[in-house]
């Protein structure tokens, strides 16, 4: 059954893929908040424990270096998981200031359903692609996500 086509409103009609890339977006984010609903986490918490598990005890401050979050999104983030009992904050020995971040047992033990989540999320995006389609998407999400982390923000009239 074909794909039937998504009405774009006329306000974005000079921007067909920034469209499809808001649709896209929204889309992928809705089916992975379901998917990570049932393991009990809140959408971005698996970022920040996928970095974790490949190197813990990494700072606050590392942390949203990897991740590219703002800082409050990262703080309730973790305060959220280690009321779930998934990692410990503590202050860094050099610098009691800085909140050094551990995994706890139940946090690395995460990584097995986390890999099978994302596993899953990628068949379901690729499941109408095939695997030149979805290299090449690859490629060209990130090529686009270069130009736009690159791209000055446009400045408010005001300032």
């Amino acid at each position: 059954m074909p794909t039937p086509e998504p009405h774009i409103p006329t306000a974005a009609s000079a921007g067909p893929m920034s469209y499809a890339i808001f649709a896209l977006a929204r889309a992928h984010r809705a089916h992975a908040a379901a998917m990570l609903r049932a393991m009990d986490l809140h959408p971005g918490q698996e970022l920040l424990l996928m970095h974790l598990l490949d190197r813990d005890g990494q700072t606050q401050s590392e942390l949203l270096g990897s991740v590219g979050l703002d800082h409050s999104t990262v703080s309730k983030s973790l305060r959220r998981m280690q009321d779930a009992g998934l990692l410990i904050r503590e202050p860094a020995a050099h610098d009691r200031r800085v909140m050094v971040i551990h995994l706890t047992d139940k946090g690395r033990a995460m990584r097995e359903p986390i890999e099978a989540m994302w596993r899953a999320l990628e068949e379901t995006a690729a499941r109408n692609l095939s695997e030149q389609q979805a290299e090449s998407f690859v490629h060209t999400a990130y090529a686009i996500a270069e130009a736009m982390n690159g791209s000055a923000l446009p400045r408010q009239e005001s300032e």
